[in-house]
């Protein structure tokens, strides 16, 4: 017990050292998540559940930690909900659907053992009931792959080939339960060639309909990807951890609109999502957007609706410190939860209003004697800063460290009309990139950017409209605490300051 003791006082120094480990954003507690992907995320009995994908270094198969909240910020650690299983080296993403009588359900990619070549796997789906402590996973299968990440089935006499991967949340319409699967292996083994079929091309996801959640049957593919903009998914985007949820008309206690929200990613070009409307068994896809640009950094979404009709985003951040598994002894860091909600007809994006809880030492500004801004922890803040009209450029470098030239600009450039993140003077690192993301204003509307530093986590959000988070790496953290503005002192309205309180344990 002494020696159990010892080491777990010294791992959790070793994470304490770490200068990039976030404080108030979720960090994974221990081990090695890579993938790390945010999964089966559910709200019952006004707790806030989450699971999280790593690999697990006693069984080196892939488990999903548990943790759980009551306000968003401070989470209790819960014994891994899904492990390795007799056939299997654990499993990949998938999602969470609380039931009427209160349990709740995680769907999930069964991962096979290499050693074992007739066990192909597919979705599986595990339950608990409160306090949802242990989880059971059903017998048999939910649905059975033919290939790895593949089911073949019949249609009309001909052999169709579909996508088995990556399940959804559940949801229920009309007395029946649904789920939706992801296409990458699909696309991977039929789709990339020039003569491909067409079919095959592309991101889709594959629709499975339930009356027990046991026995489930394939309905029909869910949602047809055909270009209705210039940016738009292409052909070579797959599409994979879909979340399927409706969308409110207000941030918090809005009414549920006649929409959903189709989040999925693309493992070359990340997170995005589709708007649109669910008629039948089939989703139309109306607006399309991004949530991630010039690479894939914001990844992996995972979400949920809790009892104020608030619509909670977590994506896993992939744009890591190179090895960092191996120089620290952790990996995987989460956005903060994202609220979003439909506004005037398009997706709006605030941080979920917890995260106030977290401030303190509140400084207000009206003017500026310089460009340098007074912060009591650059390392550590949030700052709100507005501008009534802006001709050409404004916004904030962080993490400045004069003496290194090194910092991450945040800007608005209003003429190319794009909220940028440029990080490639930030310092280390091999995601160093000028993120640019579609952001425009009206004639007479006001810029505000919120942005909220937490070590190597960097987030921003204009006008609740569009936001870009990513990860910086300074090569002295401990000087890279300066913080300026960009454009002229004179064009800014207010300025509000805050030091965040920490919310991980370490």
């Amino acid at each position: 017990m002494k020696e159990e003791i010892i080491a777990s006082e010294k791992y959790r120094e070793k994470l304490m050292s770490d200068p990039y480990r976030p404080m108030y954003h979720f960090a994974i507690p221990a081990d090695n998540g890579m993938p790390g992907d945010s999964n089966g995320a559910f709200f019952a009995d006004g707790e806030y559940h989450l699971m999280y994908l790593y690999r697990n270094s006693e069984t080196n198969g892939y488990h999903w930690g548990h943790i759980s909240s009551r306000d968003l910020l401070h989470w209790r650690q819960h014994k891994d909900a899904l492990t390795v299983s007799e056939g299997d080296e654990g499993c990949f993403s998938g999602g969470a659907f609380v039931d009427k009588d209160k349990t709740a359900y995680l769907t999930f990619w069964k991962f096979p053992a290499k050693d074992k070549n007739k066990d192909l796997s597919g979705i599986g789906i595990a339950y608990a009931k409160p306090p949802y402590e242990n989880w059971e996973r059903m017998e048999p299968i939910a649905i059975n792959a033919t290939e790895w990440g593949i089911k073949d089935i019949e249609i009309n006499g001909k052999i169709v080939h579909l996508g088995c991967a990556d399940p959804s949340n559940i949801w229920k319409e009309g007395g029946k339960y649904y789920m939706e699967l992801g296409n990458i292996c699909v696309l991977d083994a039929y789709g990339r060639e020039e003569n491909a079929e067409k079919r095959y091309r592309g991101g889709w996801t594959e629709l499975f309909r339930s009356d027990d959640l046991c026995k489930w049957e394939y309905v029909n593919r869910f949602y047809e990807t055909e270009q209705k903009g210039a940016d738009w998914p292409d052909e070579t985007e797959d599409a994979m951890c879909p979340s399927f949820l409706p969308l409110f008309d207000a941030q918090k206690g809005g009414k549920k609109t006649n929409k959903w929200l189709q989040l999925f990613i693309s493992h070359n070009k990340g997170c995005q999502y589709f708007i649109g409307e669910l008629k039948g068994e089939i989703f139309h896809p109306e607006q399309h957007g991004r949530m991630t640009w010039k690479d894939r950094a914001y990844f992996a979404p995972e979400a949920l609706v809790d009892d104020r009709n608030r619509q909670i985003i977590w994506t896993w951040l992939v744009d890591n410190y190179p090895n960092d598994f191996e120089k620290f002894g952790w990996s995987g860091v989460y956005s903060f939860p994202r609220t979003v909600w439909l506004e005037k007809g398009s997706l709006r994006m605030a941080p979920a209003e917890e995260l106030k809880k977290l401030q303190y030492n509140h400084r207000k500004f009206t003017r500026l004697k310089e460009d340098k801004i007074p912060l009591s922890n650059g390392e550590m803040f949030r700052l709100k800063v507005k501008w009534k009209k802006i001709e050409d450029r404004a916004g904030i470098c962080v993490r400045v460290d004069e003496s290194l030239g090194e910092y991450t600009e945040i800007y608005v450039d209003r003429k190319a009309q794009k909220l940028i993140m440029d990080t490639t003077r930030s310092g280390v690192g091999d995601w160093k990139i000028k993120e640019e993301a579609p952001f425009a204003l009206e004639e007479q509307e006001e810029l505000e950017l919120d942005i909220f530093v937490d070590k190597s986590v960097v987030e921003v959000y204009a006008n609740q409209k569009q936001a870009i988070c990513r990860r910086v790496y300074p090569t002295n953290p401990m000087a890279a605490v300066g913080a300026r503005l960009i454009g002229t002192k004179e064009e800014m309205e207010r300025m509000d300051v805050w030091e965040m309180m920490a919310a991980n344990p370490y």
